[in-house]
């Protein structure tokens, strides 16, 4: 079984905080990163995201990172939550982040 809610690391050290998965599959909470290209202090910034409950309880979900406190960027982050055969809870991501871009001519520079 899969839930959401709690701290969660990956590989690279960031820490991801689920406060509450309500009963439509809203959540929200905090993501510490411990990567960053800004020269800006690091701060935890406020997530949002909602999950798709199925019978399983290996969830997909989304969420998005707005970096408001430290950098002009966004991202989101999109998964699936897995118990593996240990019966640990497993979230694997992808994610897309977009920097603020000086012009739309210079947009092709903003995604990672």
């Amino acid at each position: 079984q899969c839930i959401l809610t709690g701290l969660w690391e990956n590989d690279l050290g960031s820490k991801m905080e689920v406060f509450k998965v309500d009963s439509e599959g809203n959540f929200f909470g905090e993501y510490h990163t411990a990567v960053s290209s800004t020269t800006t202090p690091i701060q935890p910034s406020p997530l949002v995201g909602t999950q798709h409950l199925d019978k399983d309880e290996q969830c997909t979900f989304g969420f998005t990172v707005n970096w408001k406190k430290f950098s002009d960027s966004t991202a989101v982050f999109v998964g699936q939550c897995f118990t593996n055969d240990n019966e640990d809870e497993v979230l694997q991501t992808s994610w897309l982040l977009w920097e603020k871009a000086d012009s739309q001519h210079n947009d092709w520079k903003a995604t990672r």
